[in-house]
């Protein structure tokens, strides 16, 4: 690490007592306790990047004509740090997030933050917060680097002023149930991205035009939404945050082609992963009505669902407004879990990282 990607730690005058971090960890729920400090850095088109340092976590202070506010000039990744039974903490892959976060930057005319950088604001708040990573089984520290426009002006164009933090929060299984079988509410009526738009980055207003069908999911008595795709309607894309899989009679999977979804790093793994162990791999457009008629022949076994804050989740249901499908048994198949097996084990370090996924920060 050099020095122009070094965090200053300026310790926090307030962290929480022990008993507090105590009570924390010991009622783990997603993103919503987070932990003492936070990193951040600014961009300005006349000094590029500076002012690296890890401080308190606090409110921050917006100019209400920042950019961010009014034009949604901002993106964001997700991904986490594992405690090993030997107390080390790992994150996972954490360079393709830092390379997706540079792809993401490009399509919103943000600046691009070196993998370098990246890789050291993580670090140095891990390090900083190391005993806010939980140990419990399933557990995890969730980190959350993001960048936003927060140049005060109201002309459309790209800001010449951004501000780049990460947060962290400690957190149990995303999903309540833990790894059940999820029922989908496939909508036909909003589409999440379209061809030429942002559905290939990690930006903010994805997943805002997700949550109205994602309530109605919910109206549906389902768990999540599925997007078809906008120039057709006829083809699955993506949930609101996560990729899809499909497992079929013979062991080969299939999965949504890239373009108008997001490149999951998970997503990337299952597809390696499964090519090394010899299951044919096909990434093309899956069309919702041959999706139906494969459930019912059997053709297709499993479908599952992938991403970091859940890693895998089996679906074992499908539902819109003229079918509701059982898939296989309903229950998490075998490659499903044999899978979600095989990522868990490697991220909690139970199994040999055979391909150097992991990266070592405390």
């Amino acid at each position: 690490m050099n020095a122009a990607a070094t965090y200053e730690v300026r310790p926090s005058s307030h962290p929480r007592t022990l008993a507090e971090r105590t009570a924390a960890l010991a009622d783990l729920k997603f993103g919503v306790v987070f932990s003492d400090h936070m990193a951040r850095a600014r961009w300005t088109e006349s000094d590029g990047w500076h002012d690296r340092r890890i401080e308190a976590y606090g409110p921050l202070s917006l100019d209400p004509a920042a950019a961010v506010l009014h034009y949604a000039q901002e993106i964001f990744e997700g991904l986490k740090a594992y405690r090993h039974a030997d107390g080390s903490v790992w994150a996972f892959r954490p360079d393709r997030n830092a390379a997706r976060l540079a792809r993401s930057a490009k399509r919103l005319a943000l600046p691009a933050l070196s993998e370098e950088d990246f890789l050291a604001s993580i670090a140095s708040l891990v390090a900083t917060d190391a005993e806010w990573v939980p140990s419990a089984p399933g557990s995890s520290l969730y980190l959350r680097p993001y960048m936003f426009a927060s140049e005060a002006f109201l002309g459309v164009r790209a800001a010449k002023q951004v501000d780049y933090l990460v947060i962290a929060s400690p957190v149990g299984p995303y999903f309540t149930n833990g790894f059940q079988p999820l029922s989908i509410w496939v909508d036909a009526e909003y589409n999440r991205a379209g061809p030429g738009g942002t559905g290939d980055a990690k930006c903010g207003g994805n997943y805002a035009a997700s949550l109205l069908p994602q309530a109605l999911a919910y109206e549906q008595g389902c768990d999540q939404v599925c997007f078809l795709d906008a120039a057709t309607g006829t083809y699955l894309e993506e949930l609101g945050g996560m990729n899809v899989f499909l497992v079929h009679a013979d062991g080969s999977v299939t999965t949504p082609a890239l373009g108008t979804i997001l490149e999951g790093v998970t997503r990337d793994s299952i597809l390696q992963m499964c090519r090394e162990g010899g299951r044919e791999v096909s990434e093309q457009r899956i069309a919702l009505t041959d999706l139906l008629e494969q459930i019912g022949s059997g053709d297709v076994t499993e479908v599952f669902a992938c991403g970091t804050a859940a890693v895998i989740t089996p679906i074992g249901r499908l539902k819109g407004t003229d079918f509701d499908v059982t898939i296989g048994s309903g229950d998490a198949g075998p490659v499903t879990t044999e899978l979600y097996e095989a990522i868990t084990d490697i991220q909690y370090g139970r199994r040999e990282d055979v391909h150097g996924w992991m990266h070592r920060l405390v």
